[in-house]
């Protein structure tokens, strides 16, 4: 099974999750999935097709982790320190995994994830990548070649087999295809090999030059071109494909960002990286077409301007190419493995258009248009639903076939009024992926009367109040919710009654009115009458009532009964009100004086949070005065809006020697 090598890995904590991977218009798509990865860098990354699971190894954290095609971990293998190259043997039986800092090679057995062996290669410093080709074990270290026969009773371990071709100093890259047998591509700074290993060593085919840049490299399955991750020729960034024959280029995949990883499908099928903040991530071309077929555009989950950024090298297929396998990584250092499904689908563009209103029961058209990279045929069939207030979950109305240039058009007789939402699909098929897309319509609805009584009226404190709602003419619904909001923050719009309105139209709930509230009517509509909402606000007034102590009597001088106080006596009055907070209650004194009462003053006193307010008069100190107080809730002044003004009693105060 194939694998491709990463050259280089980012040591950074994992400290944040990540979203899901962007939606766009012209070509990026979603993927099947976005899981964080538990792992402190990235350095290879190999797909077990037989298994489905993925392969990462971190070199930082010393450990492989597996997960499945979902990104879910199934195993983790630690103990690695250093680990780099992977590489999954023909029978999917085996991932063979370079550990650098041990200069050994270990094998994983793919049913239990376990390790089966360890591999010293003694005189090889730090092998970076593996690859397997016709059952050798091939690596990497330094700016030279080694391999690793595992077929004998003994393993077989062989050195410096660059063979004279003279590698620049760099981290050495590998490639091979199960398709290809005895061939392996290696290079390393800017110098690229072919090799001939079908027998015990690494013959040399073509020696050539590639970009010191490169992060990634894969061979064709037709064995025809190895493709490089990067090419900074003046022009222009891409992918440059290199004859096996003499390494001339033959084709370029352009990339508009920096070309940092390259993959190639057992199909053919090219996927491309690039490391970009502001452009498409992952580029899939089909065989020497330089238009990408499809793109895919990752998500911002860092905290920079720039989205997150694929790791060099980090791509790898799935053997049956329904997916790539990308990792990802943003500015916390967060790696995430995204699976980008249907890669080598084309991704099309369904656009709908509906008109922004129409009449109920009239004709309306709707049009469209179905396009994509490689235009479909005429005729393509494509599903509609009709989705109204009578058919919540959609109704399918008749296919309908594109013309030639992939515009549509439909009509349609809405039988219900309200939002009318069309949708069109396309099943998609063997080199398109499915689409769709949709448009809502308003359509006209009758208006129906709805009331709700008392509104403005004013109540004592702590009534109970009948609010009655009248619906007059609709189609299927006659049910009305009775909703009342209290004034104040601290009590929040409830709910009173849901029901189906009676014979004569009318749904009624009860308030108790210990505070301004207002009661909302609602009629949701249905699909021939609007919605309607009709609110009626009522008043309460405060509970008030003020107690006096300190007299030594009571008495009537006329009618009115009074409270007798000594002269140097001070009158206490002790206010009880309906708590609410912040309150304060008003006192206000007025002076008898020649057959008339005058205003001498009002003060306003706080309540304590059980509603009460005791205050004390000073005491005039001459006989013969007569005094009235009362207490009041001012709507506004007193603290609060949520009562009505109230004024309490009037107690009336007489001194005497």
């Amino acid at each position: 099974m194939r694998r491709r090598s990463i050259s280089t890995a980012t040591a950074l904590a994992v400290v944040l999750s990540s979203a899901a991977l962007a939606v766009g218009t012209a070509g990026p798509a979603a993927a099947d999935s976005a899981k964080i990865l538990p792992v402190k860098s990235v350095g290879d990354i190999v797909v077990d097709g037989a298994h489905q699971r993925v392969y990462v190894s971190d070199p930082t954290g010393g450990k492989i982790v597996v997960t499945d095609y979902a990104g879910a971990v199934k195993a983790t293998l630690s103990g690695l320190a250093g680990v780099t190259g992977l590489a999954l043997s023909a029978d999917s039986g085996q991932v063979y995994a370079a550990v650098k800092n041990s200069d050994r090679i270990v094998s994983v057995e793919t049913q239990t994830y376990t390790q089966t062996a360890s591999y010293p290669l003694a005189g090889a410093d730090a092998p970076a990548d593996v690859e397997v080709v016709d059952g050798r074990i091939w690596f990497g270290y330094g700016s030279n070649l080694g391999s690793l026969d595992v077929s004998g009773a003994e393993p077989v371990v062989r050195l410096d087999q660059e063979a004279g071709v003279g590698f620049s100093t760099g981290s050495m890259l590998l490639a091979a295809d199960p398709a290809v047998p005895g061939v392996l591509v290696a290079g390393a700074g800017g110098t690229l090999a072919v090799y001939d290993v079908s027998a015990d060593g690494a013959v040399p085919r073509v020696k050539g030059d590639m970009d010191t840049a490169v992060k990634q490299l894969d061979l064709t399955p037709d064995g025809k071109q190895v493709i490089t991750s990067w090419d900074g020729s003046g022009a222009g960034y891409g992918l440059p494909a290199y004859s096996t024959t003499d390494l001339t280029e033959v084709a370029s995949y352009p990339i508009d960002a920096y070309p940092n990883a390259v993959t190639v499908a057992p199909d053919g099928s090219i996927a491309g990286g690039s490391f970009s903040w502001y452009e498409p991530d992952v580029h899939i071309h089909r065989p020497g077409d330089p238009k990408p077929t499809r793109e895919y555009d990752f998500p911002n989950t860092g905290d920079s301007s720039g989205a997150d950024t694929l790791v060099d090298g980090a791509l790898a297929w799935a053997p049956d190419a329904s997916r790539v396998f990308a990792v990802s990584v943003n500015t916390y250092g967060t790696y995430t493995l995204r699976a980008l499904t249907d890669p080598t689908k084309e991704l099309p563009t369904l656009t709908v258009s509906a008109p922004a209103k129409a009449e109920r029961a009239k004709k309306l058209t709707v049009t469209g248009k179905l396009t994509s990279k490689t235009r479909l045929a005429a005729g393509t069939s494509l599903t509609v639903t009709r989705t109204d207030l009578d058919s919540p979950n959609g109704k399918a109305l008749a296919a309908v076939k594109t013309k030639a240039d992939g515009s549509f058009s439909f009509t349609d007789t809405p039988p219900a009024g309200g939002k009318v939402t069309y949708k069109v699909s396309y099943a998609g098929d063997a080199t398109h992926a499915a689409a769709s897309g949709s448009d809502a319509v308003q359509v006209s609805r009758k208006a129906t009367t709805l009331t709700l009584n008392n509104n403005g009226k004013l109540y004592s404190y702590g009534k109970d109040v009948t609010f009655t709602a009248h619906l007059g003419t609709t189609y299927k619904n006659r049910t009305v919710a009775i909703y009342a909001d209290p004034f104040g923050s601290d009590k929040p719009k409830k709910l009173l009654k849901k029901a189906k309105v009676n014979a004569g139209g009318n749904l009624s709930a009860t308030v108790d009115m210990t505070r301004d509230t207002t009661v909302t009517a609602v009629f949701d509509g249905d699909a021939r009458y609007a919605s309607k909402t009709v609110k009626s606000t009522a008043y309460a007034k405060a509970k008030i009532s003020t107690t006096v102590s300190k007299h030594y009597k009571t008495g009537k001088i006329g009618s009115t009964t009074y409270y007798y106080f000594r002269k140097n006596t001070d009158p206490v009055l002790t206010t009880t009100m309906n708590y609410y907070s912040g309150r304060k209650q008003r006192l206000q004194l007025q002076v008898y004086y020649q057959g008339s009462w005058y205003d001498s003053g009002s003060e306003y006193f706080a309540l304590a949070t059980n509603g009460k307010s005791a205050v004390s008069l000073d005491a005039p100190g001459e006989s013969g005065i007569r005094a009235r107080m009362r207490s009041s809730y001012i709507n506004g002044s007193s603290g609060d809006t949520v009562n009505s003004t109230t004024h309490g009693a009037w107690k009336y105060l007489t001194f005497t020697n």
